[in-house]
């Protein structure tokens, strides 16, 4: 079977390895599961850039993970591993109970069909360890041929129009009747700035997913920023049935790295 051109691309590179950006232990700051200690694992890779973002790290311009999007200006600082296992066992020698798992990026599903990646999330399920995905929701899964993902959990941030991104690349249809359809739990998160066109982007988006919840949080890499948007935001959800969800980690420590 022909992998999607989305993934073929960083296969060859992570058919031994995956990249790995960063990883700390925290607790979750957004969505359904805010609040909850977990291990952060993130890699590197994006099929997206968002611009509208307006993020700006070592003038490249993008969202709050840019360290993990840009492989051309942020690749030698990602470290090329064979065995994530090891990262979180190491830090649930540090606690005695079972933080959550959290794999982020970039878009971490580029990454899907990697023997590194599914032996950690067989590890988890072994361990009986709740894993969420952060993803854009734009790669379509093959769930047949890799069940291990209907185990897992997905928040599906979908982009919208305020990305920057186009909306032929930010929206796959495809990819997200397979998430809701396959896995165990989904979700949508959306990052605005409570705006009606906003609204109608999001509506049209969920529209055939009525069981989906829906969580909207500010834009903002920092705590003033987010304050900026989050009575709109918050106005916005009382409206329109979503779930409010503040990114905690955001309001603590701003764009603080491991946090």
């Amino acid at each position: 079977m022909r992998m999607s051109s989305q993934i073929e691309p960083f296969m060859k590179q992570v058919a031994k390895t995956v990249p790995l950006v960063e990883h700390f232990y925290s607790f979750q700051g957004e969505g359904r599961y805010a609040g909850v200690p977990s291990i952060f694992i993130r890699l590197g890779g994006c099929n997206l850039g968002c611009r509208g973002f307006g993020v700006e790290i070592d003038g490249v311009i993008g969202c709050d993970s840019l360290k993990a999007v840009h492989e051309k200006q942020f690749g030698d600082r990602w470290e090329r591993v064979d065995d994530l296992v090891a990262i979180v066992e190491s830090y649930l020698q540090k606690v005695d109970f079972l933080p959550d798992l959290v794999i982020t990026g970039g878009e971490p599903l580029l990454h899907y069909p990697s023997p590194v990646l599914i032996g950690l999330l067989e590890f988890c399920c072994q361990k009986g360890i709740r894993v969420t995905f952060e993803t854009n929701a734009t790669i379509f899964i093959d769930f047949e041929r890799y069940p291990i993902y209907k185990e897992m959990i997905f928040s599906m941030s979908v982009k919208l129009k305020n990305s920057g991104e186009p909306q032929e690349k930010r929206l796959n249809h495809r990819a997200i009747e397979a998430i809701v359809a396959n896995v165990k739990e989904s979700f949508f998160k959306f990052v605005v700035r409570g705006e009606a066109q906003e609204r109608e982007e999001i509506a049209m988006i969920t529209k055939a997913f009525g069981t989906v919840p829906i969580y909207c949080m500010p834009m903002g890499s920092t705590a003033q920023e987010l304050t900026r948007y989050d009575k709109d935001v918050a106005q916005l959800c009382i409206q329109n049935g979503y779930r409010y969800v503040d990114r905690m980690h955001i309001r603590l420590w701003s764009n603080e790295e491991g946090r």
